[in-house]
């Protein structure tokens, strides 16, 4: 398999702990004393050289090519801070207006499995990571296992897949793995009773025991591994760890991955009030090593990395395709009118040609300084690296 260099390359993370200082490059996490770092906190000039020797500085290639298509852009649900959202519902229910329905059929499918070869052929790619998105993508079931089926002679090599889970039947699932689905993505807006307060159907009706429901019988027909999103925000932070009881029994917690994220101020008349007080530090590692200790997988902490999509205007290395063949440059700005940089049919724009629509991923997401908020992810990270090397895990 061919691998191209990326124009931007991986930044390295130094961050401190209660035992030095941890290393972080490509898939290398280095304990270090705090001697091998000077008082400017930088390394020393011997032991940076020392881990260049040892391939700690590799610089990352693209080895697939990444393509998110959203198959439909209509949502079974009505969550009130989606990104997605074009304003409030006037009536006050659960039927906010939202970005234009678009959705994904087989002549628009021919189009992006051929757009799709000629980028990859001009990357040196052979191999592709497919992202289904939306909306929702199982309102298009059918769009979902016609792409996966068509981009299998592409080198199709993990297919993936965003959903809300309600409408992720047994059939469904069976179906999808079949078809070359692998990995699914799952978000809960913390527990039981405060998921039901926020991801709800168009009527305010709950979904947490419908999610779980199919997860569990997915988890027994099909050979899914599961990424559990967890919003975190001042609404649920104090019964988050509820979460882990209740999905005990219910899946295979070695093909389950624990993410928790901090929740922006993303979706119109949303806030997230949230302090990053040393309290919310202690939950984040304190649900870590729960979910560690309960034989859950958990991604280690990593370099401060660049999506291989929006990082690189000209979609070189991936491709954010819309249910209608247009082109954005990441998720978030997908379907949104005048983000626009491209389309299936003729190509990128001339990224020169419209500097603002060519944003990064969470672009629209807003959160505290970034500087503040990277200051509280090493915190955060170097407590679980020491936990990890503690307990032999690393």
């Amino acid at each position: 398999m061919i691998g191209t260099r990326l124009d931007d390359v991986d930044e390295p993370r130094l961050i401190p702990s209660d035992r030095g200082w941890w290393f972080i490059g490509n898939q290398t996490w280095t304990l270090l004393k705090p001697e091998h770092v000077g008082a400017d906190g930088e390394l020393r000039p011997d032991v940076d050289g020392f881990l260049r020797s040892e391939g700690a500085y590799r610089e990352r290639t693209a080895k697939s090519f990444s393509l998110t298509v959203l198959t439909s852009t209509a949502c079974n649900l009505g969550c009130g801070y989606c990104f997605q959202n074009t304003g409030q519902d006037p009536r006050g229910g659960h039927r906010p207006p939202r970005i234009n329905l678009r959705r994904l059929n087989t002549g628009t499918i021919d189009r992006i499995v051929d757009f799709t070869a000629e980028r990859m052929a001009q990357a040196g790619l052979d191999r592709l990571y497919l992202l289904l998105f939306g909306g929702e993508p199982l309102l298009n079931p059918r769009g979902c296992l016609e792409l996966l089926g068509r981009c299998a002679p592409l080198g199709l090599g993990v297919g993936a897949m965003t959903t809300n889970g309600v409408l992720l039947t047994r059939r469904r699932a069976v179906q999808l793995h079949g078809a070359g689905l692998r990995d699914v993505q799952i978000t809960f807006d913390g527990s039981r009773a405060d998921h039901d307060g926020t991801r709800v159907t168009h009527t305010g009706g709950a979904t947490f025991d419908a999610i779980l429901a199919n997860v569990a019988a997915a988890t027994a027909a099909t050979g899914l591994r599961w990424n559990f999103r967890v919003n975190v925000s001042h609404h649920n932070i104090d019964r988050i760890g509820e979460l882990f009881g209740q999905l005990d029994g219910r899946t295979d917690p070695d093909r389950c991955t624990f993410t928790f994220a901090w929740v922006g101020d993303s979706g119109i008349g949303y806030r997230n009030d949230l302090t990053r007080a040393q309290q919310v530090e202690d939950r984040f590692v304190e649900w870590a090593v729960e979910g560690l200790e309960r034989g859950y997988r958990f991604v280690r902490p990593s370099m401060r990395t660049t999506c291989q999509i929006c990082s690189v205007p000209g979609g070189r290395h991936g491709a954010v395709v819309n249910a209608d063949g247009t082109l954005f440059s990441s998720w978030q700005s997908a379907g949104k009118p005048g983000m626009e940089v491209g389309h299936i049919d003729h190509g990128y724009l001339d990224p020169g040609s419209v500097p603002d629509r060519w944003v990064t991923c969470g672009y629209d997401y807003e959160q505290a300084d970034t500087e503040v908020m990277a200051g509280f992810q090493d915190r955060v990270d170097g407590r679980i690296l020491d936990y990890l090397h503690t307990t032999g895990r690393l």
